[in-house]
């Protein structure tokens, strides 16, 4: 069975404006030092600069300089309220009933002046221009979010989440039940926001609700664009279309890469890194064609013509474009079962309202993608569940290959919780550096972690997120210096490190040090939410190094689902904010002792 041909548009499309297929293996550049075999392509010429600036995260006074006293108040009460218990635990009854108690406008005045006024920025694109150019006059830029929410019922989520296309069309869901469970949308799980404080969650209702979507991100890179210099929005590919085609997509991509590895370890690679693993071809063949996928004659050709195979070893790379490319040849989707040994399609056919559906949510991404080149902005593509992520990074990495050939433009979001996300950065930056785009990525730890356990241990597949919070930190580090050698050797790879842990900044500032990276050069940027770990963000960005606030935006009443989430998060992690109520406190005694408490804001 073909893959969908708004899928291989996707690809064509990407041919059509320049991004060149995999150079031969013979030529290619070598791969990264440090145990990733190989050493690296000789780094461009960097022209000498001062030493990379330092930075004290202890300083309240610098930490806090851009806040008035009346914000350190403010801060405070949140943070001190975030810790109580039972009032995190009820936020959302309590925030109904104040609002029913003290009336629309009182209750908007009373959400301003507290939890509204910490994390959100204001409620429209001109409300949010005061902070942002002062945040600017300090040296941090702004992710721009329009952090609207539906506030469905439970029983409303699960079921836009299950619902069919229609009784009256026939779907390819009906063949759900021969799709692994991991790649199935579950009763129970349907509603995506159980166990999830950190991310926002589309539901899809219908394809009209998507062009809203759309809109809502096109005025979102607009006010990037007309509110700070080189700035981030942030968009959710499954707000563009119907999360089902992102379940199947990820399934084919899943399977694919597992077959892979699966001939890697008859051919005594098992266990390598993803790059490490090389195929040979001609015993490649010969498995193909004992498990009755091709015979050697006409499996021939897949490895000839575009320069696969051609140094008689076939990589993860080499392997993948085979999917963009050979589709059409409906055998070579046929791939074994590896429980059962029996040949089954990666996907099933996909009816013409689904081919439809699909179309449009690229068209979408295409849309978004054009106007933040046209405008400058860069566009962050956030992660979600594992079950819908290869499909959106696959995705991301198609929108990457078009649109990042002169600068990055286009961001990916790696979850480092994952276990195998170190195979996945490091696979593709090689892409990228083949074919020669920017690449560009967002680290983050990951924010479904709860829901991913018991989503993985109740349907009954392995746990994708790392055994505990230690593994993650070393993946994250991991992941962040593989990126940091590539932009030392290259300067073609940009990544955002998306973190509260001061640990983890403090890592990065050594090593951007050790290799050389000048924060000037803009390679590396920061990225922490707004109203949290001013501590982090305000001193790094006074030191000169690029960091910016993920900034929220919108009416009271709509974004109250996100402040509920904020709640919850500070109160998930107390050490940290204990450290930050600690300076805030300092630094408000320091100016009531220096006679500066009603000093205007510099």
């Amino acid at each position: 069975m073909a893959l969908p041909s708004a899928v291989r548009a996707l690809h064509a499309t990407a041919a059509r404006v320049g991004a060149p297929r995999s150079v031969p293996r013979g030529a290619a550049p070598p791969l990264p030092a440090s145990g990733k075999g190989g050493t690296r392509p000789v780094p461009s010429s960097v022209p000498p600069r001062d030493a990379t600036p330092t930075v004290n995260f202890g300083d309240p006074e610098e930490a806090f300089r851009s806040k008035s006293s009346a914000e350190l108040l403010r801060g405070l009460l949140v943070l001190g309220m975030c810790a109580v218990g039972p009032l995190v635990e009820h936020n959302r009854e309590l925030l109904q009933l104040g609002k029913r108690v003290l009336g629309q406008a009182l209750f908007e005045r009373l959400m301003k002046m507290t939890f509204y006024g910490q994390f959100v920025a204001g409620e429209d694109q001109e409300a949010i221009k005061p902070l942002i150019r002062r945040n600017r006059a300090f040296g941090v830029g702004a992710v721009l979010d329009y952090s609207v929410e539906e506030d469905l019922s439970p029983a409303t989520a699960e079921r836009h989440e299950l619902e069919p296309l229609g009784s009256s069309l026939p779907s390819s869901t009906a063949g759900a039940e021969r799709r692994e469970k991991q790649f199935r949308a579950h009763r129970g799980f349907g509603d995506r926001r159980d166990g999830v404080i950190s991310a926002r969650t589309y539901f899809y209702a219908d394809e009209a609700k998507c062009d809203q979507h759309m809109e809502t991100f096109l005025r979102c890179i607009d006010a990037s664009s007309g509110s700070s210099e080189d700035g981030f929005s942030a968009i959710k590919l499954t707000a563009l279309g119907r999360p089902q085609f992102l379940l199947q997509f990820s399934e084919v991509l899943v399977k694919w890469r597992r077959f892979f590895h699966q001939m890697a370890a008859e051919q005594g690679q098992g266990g390598r890194a993803a790059l490490e693993m090389r195929l040979e071809v001609e015993k490649l063949q010969e498995s193909l064609a004992k498990l009755g996928i091709a015979t050697k004659a006409e499996s021939q050709h897949w490895f000839t013509g575009e320069n696969v195979g051609e140094s008689g070893t076939v990589d993860l790379l080499d392997w993948n474009s085979l999917i963009d490319s050979r589709t059409k040849l409906s055998k070579l989707l046929l791939v074994p079962n590896i429980k059962t040994r029996q040949l089954e399609p990666l996907l099933s056919h996909f009816t013409e309202e689904e081919e439809l559906q699909m179309k449009r949510m690229l068209q979408r991404m295409d849309v978004l993608a054009k106007r933040a080149t046209e405008t400058g902005v860069r566009l962050m593509v956030d992660a979600e569940q594992s079950y819908f992520q290869p499909a959106i990074s696959r995705l991301s990495l198609e929108m990457q290959r078009r649109f990042n050939r002169e600068r990055a433009i286009i961001f990916n979001t790696h979850q480092c919780y994952l276990k195998e996300a170190y195979d996945n950065v490091s696979v593709d930056v090689e892409l990228s550096r083949r074919e020669g785009w920017h690449f560009g990525t967002k680290l983050v730890r990951g924010a479904y972690m709860e829901q991913e356990r018991e989503r993985a241990a109740k349907i009954g597949y392995e746990d994708p997120i790392n055994p505990t919070y230690e593994k993650t930190n070393e993946m994250y580090h991991r992941c962040l210096d593989y990126v940091l050698e590539e932009i030392k050797h290259s300067r073609k790879a940009n990544v955002m490190v998306a973190t509260h842990n001061e640990n983890t900044v403090k890592f990065t500032l050594r090593r951007m040090m050790e290799l050389g990276i000048h924060p000037s050069e803009k390679k590396v940027c920061f990225g922490q939410l707004l109203g949290m770990c001013d501590q982090i963000t305000f001193p790094l960005g006074q030191a000169g190094f690029p960091v910016y606030k993920y900034v929220p935006y919108g009416p009271v009443d709509e974004v109250l689902p996100y402040l509920s989430r904020r709640a919850q998060e500070n109160r998930g992690f107390m050490q940290r904010a204990n450290q930050e109520r600690d300076l805030l406190w300092r630094e408000f005694k320091r100016r009531l002792f220096a006679g500066t408490i009603f000093s205007s804001n510099p």
